[in-house]
């Protein structure tokens, strides 16, 4: 893998890092790949992204549409363990999320690649520390099945950044920001504190990562000319991609930019139609 930075550009990296399978290769590449960039041992350039959307996975967790999924209960030992295996999905799906975002966009400004490869960065790091809680459980990433709205989302948004800094960030991962506080309720209510730990520590990234969505959202928005809060629920609803579910963190939202006006609307049931 250092042989691999020590010649390669920004985009041959990130590409290495998006492809690979195993999930501890997958996080070493990228904290490798931050470290290098930060130090300036990458340059900026590299051929063009490949045509093709893919990531690396590994073979497990086995992938089934949403309404396959057993309900996670976190009542019993089971039920906790598949919460805690939805969450670690979450996390290893976002570094893909994050590392495509940096690779897949060209001809930005250096803070753009600087910034989702930090995400990439804070990623691995979460599904570490939820995979070790996983662990402590006596189950492992891959024992139960998941969905792939996420990737699936980044692949219908692959040839415009501004639809995926605006339904990538700003909604599917904004749906974190909503649900992270009901989970952690149930998960004091079990006495799981370490979990709950490990969550705030996700929770007060996420933030970051949302608000970094949203600047370049606002960016793109500015560069093409077009206002960003009608932009942004016409993309929902071109998309067909999910509307919030109540309780929406108000705080949260606004402190990664949501508006007061764009959160009334959020907060309201979804418009027919």
């Amino acid at each position: 893998m250092c042989a691999d930075l020590a010649s390669a550009s920004l985009f041959d990296a990130l590409h290495a890092a998006l492809m690979a399978c195993d999930v501890e290769d997958k996080c070493a590449r990228v904290h490798a790949l931050k470290a290098a960039l930060d130090a300036g041992r990458l340059k900026l350039d590299g051929p063009p992204p490949v045509a093709r959307i893919a990531c690396g996975r590994p073979s497990r967790p086995a992938l089934v549409p949403p309404n396959k999924l057993r309900k996670r209960r976190p009542g019993s030992p089971e039920g906790h363990a598949a919460l805690l295996h939805a969450i670690a999905h979450i996390e290893f799906n976002a570094i893909n999320l994050a590392l495509d975002c940096a690779y897949r966009f060209r001809d930005l400004p250096d803070a753009f690649y600087r910034g989702w490869v930090d995400v990439a960065d804070e990623e691995a790091r979460h599904f570490m520390l939820v995979r070790a809680r996983l662990r402590a459980l006596g189950s492992d990433y891959g024992q139960y099945a998941a969905h792939d709205g996420l990737w699936e989302m980044t692949v219908m948004t692959a040839s415009d950044p501004l639809a995926r800094m605006a339904l990538v960030p700003r909604v599917l991962e904004a749906r974190g920001l909503d649900a992270t506080p009901p989970i952690m309720e149930k998960l004091r209510a079990i006495g799981d504190e370490a979990t709950c730990h490990v969550l705030d520590i996700i929770l007060r990234d996420e933030v970051g990562h949302v608000a970094l969505g949203d600047r370049w959202f606002r960016y793109f928005c500015d560069i093409r000319g077009v206002a960003p809060e009608p932009t942004y629920l016409a993309l929902i609803d071109h998309f067909n991609a999910p509307w919030p579910k109540p309780p929406l963190n108000m705080p949260a939202r606004r402190q990664a930019g949501f508006s007061e006006a764009e959160l009334s609307i959020l907060a309201a049931p979804r418009r027919a139609g």
